[in-house]
Protein backbone atom coordinates (compact mmCIF):
# COMPACT_ATOMS: atom_id res chain seq x y z
CA UNK A 1 0.00 0.00 0.00
CA UNK A 2 0.91 3.43 -0.48
CA UNK A 3 2.99 5.38 1.99
CA UNK A 4 0.87 8.01 4.20
CA UNK A 5 2.32 11.52 5.13
CA UNK A 6 1.32 9.64 9.02
CA UNK A 7 3.21 7.73 11.14
CA UNK A 8 4.58 4.22 10.39
CA UNK A 9 1.83 1.35 12.01
CA UNK A 10 2.17 -2.25 12.34
CA UNK A 11 -1.02 -3.87 10.80
CA UNK A 12 -1.92 -7.65 10.49
CA UNK A 13 -2.55 -8.40 6.77
CA UNK A 14 -3.43 -11.81 5.01
CA UNK A 15 -4.06 -12.28 1.34
CA UNK A 16 -6.88 -14.65 0.90
CA UNK A 17 -8.49 -15.13 -2.84
CA UNK A 18 -5.89 -12.94 -4.76
CA UNK A 19 -7.04 -10.18 -2.63
CA UNK A 20 -5.20 -8.28 0.87
CA UNK A 21 -7.08 -8.23 3.95
CA UNK A 22 -6.32 -6.02 7.40
CA UNK A 23 -7.40 -6.93 10.67
CA UNK A 24 -9.04 -3.85 12.36
CA UNK A 25 -8.34 -3.76 15.72
CA UNK A 26 -11.48 -1.28 16.38
CA UNK A 27 -14.07 -3.15 14.49
CA UNK A 28 -11.96 -6.46 15.65
CA UNK A 29 -12.60 -8.07 12.35
CA UNK A 30 -11.12 -8.60 8.88
CA UNK A 31 -11.60 -6.09 6.03
CA UNK A 32 -10.69 -5.78 2.46
CA UNK A 33 -7.66 -3.83 2.00
CA UNK A 34 -8.59 -0.90 -0.16
CA UNK A 35 -6.67 2.42 -0.53
CA UNK A 36 -9.61 4.24 1.63
CA UNK A 37 -9.63 1.06 4.10
CA UNK A 38 -5.27 2.17 4.39
CA UNK A 39 -5.89 5.49 5.26
CA UNK A 40 -8.90 5.01 7.99
CA UNK A 41 -6.64 2.57 9.24
CA UNK A 42 -3.76 4.65 9.58
CA UNK A 43 -5.77 7.51 10.50
CA UNK A 44 -7.34 5.73 13.24
CA UNK A 45 -4.24 4.27 14.65
CA UNK A 46 -2.95 8.14 14.29
CA UNK A 47 -5.61 9.42 16.58
CA UNK A 48 -4.91 6.65 19.31
CA UNK A 49 -1.23 5.95 18.95
CA UNK A 50 -0.15 10.12 17.98
CA UNK A 51 -2.60 12.05 19.73
CA UNK A 52 -3.85 10.62 23.00
CA UNK A 53 -7.21 9.36 21.21
CA UNK A 54 -8.69 6.16 23.98
CA UNK A 55 -9.37 3.15 21.49
CA UNK A 56 -12.32 2.11 22.78
CA UNK A 57 -13.89 5.52 22.12
CA UNK A 58 -13.54 5.43 18.40
CA UNK A 59 -16.19 4.12 16.40
CA UNK A 60 -15.20 2.98 12.49
CA UNK A 61 -17.53 2.89 9.69
CA UNK A 62 -20.80 3.72 12.21
CA UNK A 63 -24.50 4.36 10.55
CA UNK A 64 -26.40 7.58 10.70
CA UNK A 65 -29.67 8.38 9.25
CA UNK A 66 -29.79 11.97 7.21
CA UNK A 67 -32.81 12.67 5.22
CA UNK A 68 -34.25 8.98 6.07
CA UNK A 69 -30.91 7.77 4.07
CA UNK A 70 -28.04 5.72 6.02
CA UNK A 71 -24.96 6.91 5.74
CA UNK A 72 -21.37 5.44 7.19
CA UNK A 73 -19.30 8.09 9.16
CA UNK A 74 -15.75 6.89 9.04
CA UNK A 75 -14.60 7.68 12.03
CA UNK A 76 -16.45 9.19 14.83
CA UNK A 77 -14.64 10.17 18.11
CA UNK A 78 -16.65 10.38 21.34
CA UNK A 79 -15.95 11.81 24.44
CA UNK A 80 -16.55 9.44 27.84
CA UNK A 81 -20.40 10.83 28.24
CA UNK A 82 -20.92 8.93 24.50
CA UNK A 83 -21.20 12.66 23.05
CA UNK A 84 -19.50 12.76 19.90
CA UNK A 85 -16.47 15.25 19.60
CA UNK A 86 -15.03 14.48 16.00
CA UNK A 87 -16.14 13.05 13.08
CA UNK A 88 -13.52 12.23 10.48
CA UNK A 89 -13.81 11.89 6.53
CA UNK A 90 -11.15 9.49 4.96
CA UNK A 91 -11.00 9.56 0.75
CA UNK A 92 -8.33 7.24 -0.68
CA UNK A 93 -4.62 8.82 -1.62
CA UNK A 94 -5.51 9.85 -5.24
CA UNK A 95 -8.89 11.28 -4.11
CA UNK A 96 -8.49 14.88 -4.70
CA UNK A 97 -10.28 16.80 -1.40
CA UNK A 98 -12.43 19.62 -2.46
CA UNK A 99 -15.72 20.71 -1.75
CA UNK A 100 -17.47 17.58 -2.38
CA UNK A 101 -15.63 15.88 0.37
CA UNK A 102 -16.39 19.10 2.53
CA UNK A 103 -20.54 19.30 1.68
CA UNK A 104 -20.53 15.64 2.47
CA UNK A 105 -18.67 15.59 6.06
CA UNK A 106 -21.13 18.75 6.90
CA UNK A 107 -23.91 16.87 6.00
CA UNK A 108 -22.93 14.12 8.26
CA UNK A 109 -22.64 16.69 11.17
CA UNK A 110 -25.82 17.89 10.64
CA UNK A 111 -26.81 14.78 12.14
CA UNK A 112 -24.16 14.85 15.12
CA UNK A 113 -23.26 17.90 15.61
CA UNK A 114 -19.53 17.93 16.12
CA UNK A 115 -16.94 20.82 16.97
CA UNK A 116 -14.01 19.17 15.25
CA UNK A 117 -14.52 18.22 11.61
CA UNK A 118 -11.18 16.11 9.78
CA UNK A 119 -10.85 15.19 6.37
CA UNK A 120 -7.74 13.30 4.86
CA UNK A 121 -6.76 11.47 2.23
CA UNK A 122 -3.68 10.01 4.13
CA UNK A 123 -1.15 12.56 2.23
CA UNK A 124 -2.96 16.20 2.98
CA UNK A 125 -5.11 16.25 6.78
CA UNK A 126 -7.31 19.32 6.82
CA UNK A 127 -8.96 20.42 10.33
CA UNK A 128 -11.76 22.33 10.92
CA UNK A 129 -13.30 23.87 14.22
CA UNK A 130 -16.99 24.55 14.12
CA UNK A 131 -18.62 27.19 16.02
CA UNK A 132 -22.75 26.72 15.86
CA UNK A 133 -23.80 29.13 17.79
CA UNK A 134 -21.80 32.07 15.71
CA UNK A 135 -22.43 30.52 12.79
CA UNK A 136 -19.00 30.16 11.52
CA UNK A 137 -15.87 27.67 11.40
CA UNK A 138 -12.02 27.87 10.92
CA UNK A 139 -9.07 25.48 9.56
CA UNK A 140 -7.14 24.41 12.09
CA UNK A 141 -2.95 24.16 11.92
CA UNK A 142 -3.06 20.92 14.14
CA UNK A 143 -5.35 18.60 15.14
CA UNK A 144 -6.25 18.63 18.78
CA UNK A 145 -4.93 16.00 20.99
CA UNK A 146 -7.56 14.01 22.75
CA UNK A 147 -6.68 16.14 26.34
CA UNK A 148 -6.44 19.25 24.64
CA UNK A 149 -10.98 18.96 24.84
CA UNK A 150 -9.93 18.88 28.55
CA UNK A 151 -8.52 22.28 28.44
CA UNK A 152 -11.98 23.51 26.76
CA UNK A 153 -13.68 22.49 28.68
CA UNK A 154 -13.69 19.38 32.88
CA UNK A 155 -17.28 18.08 30.92
CA UNK A 156 -16.11 17.84 27.68
CA UNK A 157 -13.84 14.28 27.68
Amino acid sequence: MQRLNLPTYSFNLKSREERQWIFDIFRRNWYLLTPEEWVRQNFARYLCEGLGYPESLLLLEGSITHNTLTRRCDIVVFNRKAEPIVLVECKAPEVVLNQKTFDQIARYNMVLGVKILLVTNGLTHFCIRMDPEASTYEFLKEIPSFLSFADQSSDVI
